[in-house]
């Protein structure tokens, strides 16, 4: 066996260098017409050479490939230094290949040739190259280009009892209170005991995907605990209350909504909280449901059922004023805001579908009875009065998916802005579209009117929504004095700080030129803004920072890189395909970060994944849809549209758009990792403190290889004055703790699907005991295991308190 072994070994490696060998050659010399690296091209020469070599028996095949590992070595450490996750997939390949030619049944057979000394010492050439190799690989484990380390400070402020006007054991709104914080003051768990903490009861909601539920059918709920009752929805909008220290189950509220094909998301992140003071009986205290067939329900808070006098029979239609009925197109997803006797909410529209869509108007309705309060409509901004009989909210304006926040003191409210119907191509946009989109846009409380908008990008091309509730609190700035301060984090992983009276930054922000060239019909923004405080990427992406599991799809990130548009953050989309970083789900989206009012610092995770957006000619502009036939967005089921992926059709526009993750042909990041990261902000000082990657590709690989590459999150965290913070969002499965001085992980509990949600937590007087909850309900579009589970964690009753 051996000797036949070793007489076909090698000719079979011979043939398999000299097709990586021309491989490399052909695709590499492209690559270098594209202005790249010559790399490839030269190992794929020597490739070449050493299968040639190896094929006529002659040793200097070994020492040709000792040459290249060398100069692979070499190479890599040059573009990337001892990074071991963007190293070894330059090197893999080449050394495995090396050791393979060390084999007794390749190297063996050309020591019995008649240079058997010159094979020798070519073998000894090639192994102490690998040797080198496996020591600078060893070395780089121990390196770590991706950590800032530092310390966050400690307080710096005090707050009063029932601070935002929550009960300290309470989290009665999306964030806690309507500060939009996420930020508990309970500190029965700290980083000394966070590690004791147990499952103290679990559910099931048994609402899981059904058929003809859009792809990204996804739980994205943060729960809400109010006296001894937790209330949560789900993804068909069905709410539970549940028994704070068992979690069982009080009642369950079904509104049997409608799911349209043509949804483009099935969630709902949560319902919201009022209690009128001094009000007795049925009602008194109700909730808040806004759903995916466009509903707005208030329900008895104690029973469930509907309140007879809100609306009719307890709802309202919330289609009647849009300038036509568009099935599905127009949804709400996120917990309304409930202010000042007002539940005030906007809702989200079906993205890049068509030109004319429904309007983005923002309501406020009597918390009472449901009638119409105010209108704010971003196409007709002067007139806010109840919109008549008759009359129509006008066409495409931009919308607010999110929650908005509010400041009760003030008498304003803080909505975050998106984009009106198509995001990519803004050619026939209107002054106002100009004027609210992506915006953060305060309105007067009592009349709806517009008090001032601060823009976070001007002329938005690339899905720049401001995604996240914005968070207030008081700065303490120049010496003590105390000033009131909007938080907002964004797509772009700016930060805007700004005076919340007047919407003006407390910390710089300037206006830089970006690039220019729109598509044909279009214009770009001279300047955008960007923000002191940030946590966009510190440099541009570079073709070094093509990644792969091995050389071969790295290279094939490296040439489609090339064929890219690319001139850093603001590159417009384009005709040959733009690459977009921070792409469409951002440095941060919905979830936001949270905030800890009394130390003045917020703990945000931030992405880093690249998108591709490429315009495509449309056969002709076309027209729009039937706005009244129910029909599904021009050009059918070839748009996935639920995840925001794939062809967008853009009815009525010059162009349709593709819009796809810049992955390689294995489906894996073109970019090098980390994907992900958590960080500490001082918002005094405007500084990141820290940044750590964070997340293992456990649940992404087909085995549960708990590699900390540092993986993407969509959800949110919250933080307590434990000194903790919480995040279950990331791609692999666990409800993450934190160190919040110093944002290192000290905890972590498996989950059984999913979490893309932010957890909360609660005060439960029954047993005396901190309660943390995580929703494990998984995200369509981004592929991670579906669920229903409900899971509260807490310390041992005997845990103290």
């Amino acid at each position: 066996m051996t000797a036949p072994l070793r007489a076909w070994a090698p000719c079979a490696t011979a043939g398999v260098l000299l097709a990586i060998g021309l491989a490399c050659i052909g695709a590499g010399g492209y690559l270098i017409s594209l202005g790249g690296s010559w790399y490839y091209l030269l190992a794929g020469l020597a490739f070449a050479a050493s299968g040639v070599l190896l094929w006529r028996r002659s040793p200097l095949a070994l020492w040709i490939y000792a040459a290249l590992v060398v100069g692979t070595l070499a190479w890599a450490v040059a573009e990337v230094g001892l990074d071991w996750w963007r190293l070894t997939p330059r090197g893999g390949v080449v050394f495995l290949l090396g050791a393979l030619l060390l084999t007794p049944w390749i190297a063996g057979g050309l020591e019995r040739d008649r240079a058997s000394a010159a094979a020798r010492r070519g073998g000894w050439a090639l192994g102490l190259s690998l040797v080198l190799a496996a020591l600078v690989g060893i070395a780089s484990l121990f390196c770590d280009y991706h950590t800032v380390d530092g310390r966050l400070p400690g307080p710096r402020a005090a707050v009063g009892r029932d601070y935002g006007g929550v009960a300290d054991a309470d989290w009665t709104a999306y964030s806690r209170t309507w500060l939009g914080d996420k930020w508990s003051p309970l500190r029965q768990v700290t980083p000394d005991n966070v590690g004791q903490l147990k499952v103290a009861w679990r559910i099931r909601t048994g609402d899981l995907k059904r058929p003809g539920d859009p792809p990204e059918t996804t739980y994205e709920v943060t729960p809400l605990k109010v006296g001894d009752t937790v209330y949560l929805c789900t993804p068909h909008n069905i709410v539970l209350a549940l028994d704070a220290e068992t979690g069982a189950q009080k009642w369950r509220f079904d509104p049997h909504i409608a799911v349209s094909k043509n949804l483009q998301h099935l969630s709902c992140r949560g319902v919201s909280y009022h209690d009128a003071p001094g009000a007795a009986g049925p009602c008194a205290h109700r909730l808040f449901l806004a759903t995916n067939d466009a509903r707005l329900f208030a329900l008895d808070a104690a029973t469930g059922t509907p309140c007879p006098a809100f609306g009719r029979g307890g709802q309202i239609n919330l289609w009647p004023g849009m300038p036509a009925y568009q099935d599905g197109w127009y949804q709400f997803t996120s917990a309304p805001l409930v202010t000042r006797g007002l539940v005030v909410l906007g809702g989200a529209i079906y993205d890049n579908a068509a030109t004319r869509m429904p309007s983005g108007v923002i309501r406020a309705f009597d918390v009472d009875t449901g009638r119409l309060v105010w209108n704010f409509d971003p196409g007709n901004p002067d007139d806010t009065a109840p919109l008549p009989t008759g009359r129509r909210y006008s066409w495409s304006s931009p919308n607010s998916w999110s929650t908005s926040a509010a400041d009760e003191a003030l008498g304003l409210i803080y909505v975050p802005m998106g984009m009106g119907a198509i995001d990519q191509w803004g050619g026939k946009r209107p002054a106002t579209t100009e004027r609210f989109a992506t915006s953060i846009l305060a309105l007067d409380a009592a009349t709806g009117k517009p008090r001032w908008v601060y823009q976070t990008v001007h002329h938005d091309l690339w899905d720049m929504d401001v995604p996240a509730q914005p968070a207030l609190l008081d700065l303490t700035l120049d010496g003590g004095r105390r000033v009131p301060a909007l938080v907002q984090s964004t797509k772009t992983g700016n930060i805007f700080v700004l005076d919340r009276r007047t919407g003006k930054p407390l910390l710089p922000t300037v206006e830089r030129p970006v690039p220019g060239g729109a598509a044909p019909g279009d214009w770009t923004a001279p300047t955008q803004p960007f923000s002191s405080l940030s946590l966009m990427a510190q440099r541009r992406i570079r073709e070094s920072d093509m990644w792969g599991a091995t050389m071969f799809d790295q290279l094939a990130c490296r040439i489609r890189f090339r064929r890219l548009r690319y001139e850093g953050p603001f590159t417009p989309p384009s005709l040959q395909g733009s690459l977009v970083f921070p792409g469409n789900f951002g440095v941060m989206d919905w979830g936001g970060m949270a905030i800890d009012p009394t130390r003045q610092i917020a703990f945000a995770h931030p992405n880093y994944m690249a998108f591709v957006d490429r315009l495509v000619p449309r056969s002709g502009s076309g027209p729009t849809p039937s706005a009244s036939n129910g029909s599904g967005p021009a050009g059918g089921s070839d748009r996935h549209g639920s995840d925001e992926r794939g062809l967008n059709p853009n009815a009525g526009a010059p162009f349709a758009v593709e819009l796809n993750p810049f992955l390689s042909p294995l489906g894996l990041p073109c970019q090098a990792p980390p994907w992900g990261y958590i960080a500490g902000l001082d918002l005094v000082s405007g500084k990141v403190v820290y940044q750590r990657k964070n997340g293992t590709i456990r649940d992404e690989t087909p085995l549960p290889l708990p590699f900390k590459m540092g993986v993407p999150s969509l959800g949110g965290p919250m933080v307590t004055a434990g000194d903790l913070a919480f995040m279950s969002s990331t791609l692999d499965y666990y409800l993450r703790a934190y160190n919040l001085t110093t944002g290192k992980e000290i905890w972590r509990a498996r989950l059984p699907a999913g979490a893309q949600a932010t957890p909360m937590t609660y005060w439960s007087s029954a047993s005396n005991r901190q309660f943390v909850i995580a929703v494990a309900g998984g995200h369509g579009s981004l592929g991670t295991k579906l669920g229903d589970h409900v899971i509260a964690y807490a310390l041992p009753r005997s845990g103290g308190g």
